[in-house]
C-alpha cells in the first residue's frame, strides 16, 4: 500500500504526540524558566493535551495540502462518540452521590473478607470496580476506583512512591482486562462485537473468567506486596461532607445507568448530561466540584487520538495481517502501547474472513496491554486525570508507569494465553 502525502504527515504527527507525551516534564520546566509564557508551557505539560494539540496541526496541514474541503470532510467523516461519551459518564460518575452510593457497596462487599478494614475495602476497589465496567462501562469504573483511591489511598502521605506506581499500573491494566465479560463496555471489544458475532454468552466462555481470575489475581499479589503500607489505613472513616439522600443517589444512578445505555447516542446521553447538571445546580449542598476540567481534558485526548489515528491504517493493517496467531498476541500488547487498543482491533474488524484464533488473539492482546501507557485504553487518561496531583509537580512519569503494569500485563497475558 503506498500512502498519501497526508497520511505520512499524520503518522510523523502521530509520532511527535507520543514522545510529547514522554516530554512533558520538559515543558512543566520551561514553565519555571520562561514565567512569560508560563500558561502556554503549563498547558503543553498537560499529558492529555499532547493529541489533542498534534490533531489540530495535522488538520491545519490538511487545510494547507487539500484545502478547506478535503480537511473538513475527513473530520466530519470521523467518530467522536467516545470522547463524548467518556466525558459524560466521568462527569456523572465523580459526582459526591454516585461516590457516597458506590463507596457503600463497596464497603459492604469488604465487610465479607478475612482482611483487615484497609486492605479489603482496597482489594474490593482493585477487583470488584473493574469487574463492575462490565457493566457500567471501562470509563465509568475507572472513574469510580481513581476517585476512591485517590481520596483514600494515594492521598496519604505515608504511601511510598514505589506503591503509587504500582496501584496504578495494576488499576488500568484491571480496568483493561475487566471489561471483558461483556461485549459493550470495553471499547476494543465493542468495535469487533457486532461484525464479529460476539454475545455476552460468548465473552463470558472466551474471556470472562480467564479476565476476573486475572483482576483477582492482580489485586491479591498488589494487597500482599504493600500490606504493610495499607494495613493502617482506614479508608471508610467518617468524611466532612453531608450524607446525600438516598432518592438522590438512585437518581444519580439511574442518570448514570441512561448514559450507559445511550452510549452509542450523542444525541441522547448528551441530553441526559445536561438534565444532570441541572440536577446538580438544583442541590448544590450534595455536589462536590464536579470534575468538568478533568472530563473536557480527557475528551480532548480522545479526540485528538481519534484524528491522529483515523490515518494510520495504511502501516497498521498490513503489520497487524503479517504476524502469526502468537505474534499478533504479542504483536498487539507492543502496539497497544503506542496507539489506542480500540483502534487496533478496529482495523481487525475490517478485514473479512479472520480465522477465530486471529480474532481472539488480536483483541486479547490489545486489551492485555491496555494498562501500559496513558493512550493504550481510552479510560487510561481519564484516571490520570483525577488521579496525577498524587504524584508529586511532575505529575506521572510515562517510563514509571510503564513498569509498575509489566508484572499484572504479564498475568493478564498469561491468563489469556494459557488458560
Amino acid at each position: 500500500m503506498s500512502p498519501a502525502p497526508g497520511e505520512i504527515l499524520a503518522a510523523s504527527l502521530f509520532a511527535l504526540a507520543i514522545l510529547h507525551t514522554f516530554a512533558t516534564r520538559l515543558f512543566l520546566h520551561l514553565a519555571h524558566i520562561r514565567p512569560a509564557h508560563r500558561g502556554l508551557w503549563h498547558l503543553l505539560g498537560e499529558v492529555e493535551v499532547a493529541f489533542g494539540f498534534w490533531a489540530m496541526v495535522l488538520v491545519a496541514a490538511l487545510f494547507a495540502l487539500q484545502g478547506a474541503v478535503g480537511a473538513i470532510t475527513y473530520v466530519e467523516g470521523l467518530n467522536f462518540t467516545e470522547p463524548l461519551f467518556v466525558f459524560a459518564i466521568m462527569v456523572i460518575a465523580g459526582t459526591r452521590p454516585v461516590l457516597q452510593g458506590a463507596r457503600g457497596l463497596v464497603r459492604a462487599f469488604a465487610r465479607l473478607l478475612p482482611l483487615t478494614t484497609g486492605l479489603a475495602f482496597f482489594w474490593s476497589v482493585l477487583v470488584l470496580v473493574p469487574l463492575l465496567g462490565s457493566f457500567i462501562t471501562e470509563p465509568a469504573a475507572m472513574t469510580l476506583a481513581a476517585l476512591l483511591l485517590g481520596r483514600d489511598y494515594l492521598g496519604r502521605e505515608t504511601l511510598s512512591p514505589r506503591c503509587k506506581y504500582a496501584i496504578l499500573g495494576v488499576l488500568f491494566v484491571n480496568i483493561s482486562i475487566g471489561g471483558t465479560l461483556t461485549p459493550f463496555a470495553a471499547p476494543p471489544v465493542l468495535m469487533v462485537a457486532k461484525a464479529w458475532g460476539w454475545d455476552t454468552g460468548f465473552m463470558l466462555q472466551t474471556f470472562g473468567y480467564k479476565a476476573a481470575l486475572a483482576v483477582a489475581l492482580n489485586g491479591t499479589l498488589l494487597t500482599w506486596l504493600f500490606r504493610r503500607e495499607l494495613a493502617d489505613i482506614n479508608p471508610i472513616g467518617g468524611s466532612d461532607a453531608p450524607a446525600v439522600p438516598l432518592p438522590l443517589i438512585l437518581l444519580h444512578f439511574l442518570l448514570l445507568l441512561g448514559v450507559v445505555l445511550a452510549s452509542h447516542y450523542p444525541p441522547l446521553f448528551l441530553g441526559l448530561l445536561l438534565f444532570f447538571l441541572g440536577i446538580a445546580q438544583a442541590y448544590p449542598r450534595h455536589q462536590d466540584p464536579l470534575i468538568l476540567r478533568e472530563g473536557l481534558l480527557v475528551a480532548f485526548f480522545l479526540a485528538g487520538l481519534v484524528v491522529l489515528g483515523g490515518m494510520q491504517r495504511w502501516w497498521l493493517q498490513p503489520l497487524l495481517l503479517s504476524l502469526s496467531q502468537d505474534g499478533v498476541f504479542v504483536g498487539a500488547i507492543l502496539l497497544t502501547a503506542f496507539t489506542d487498543n480500540a483502534a487496533l482491533t478496529y482495523l481487525g474488524s475490517l478485514v473479512p474472513n479472520l480465522p477465530a484464533s486471529f480474532q481472539y488473539a488480536l483483541v486479547a492482546g490489545a486489551v492485555t496491554g491496555g494498562g501500559l501507557t496513558i493512550i493504550a485504553n481510552a479510560p487510561n487518561p481519564a484516571g490520570l486525570a483525577i488521579l496525577r496531583q498524587h504524584f508529586g509537580e511532575e505529575g506521572v512519569k510515562p517510563l514509571g508507569l510503564l513498569a509498575a503494569a509489566l508484572l499484572p500485563t504479564l498475568v493478564a497475558g498469561l491468563a489469556f494465553r494459557c488458560l
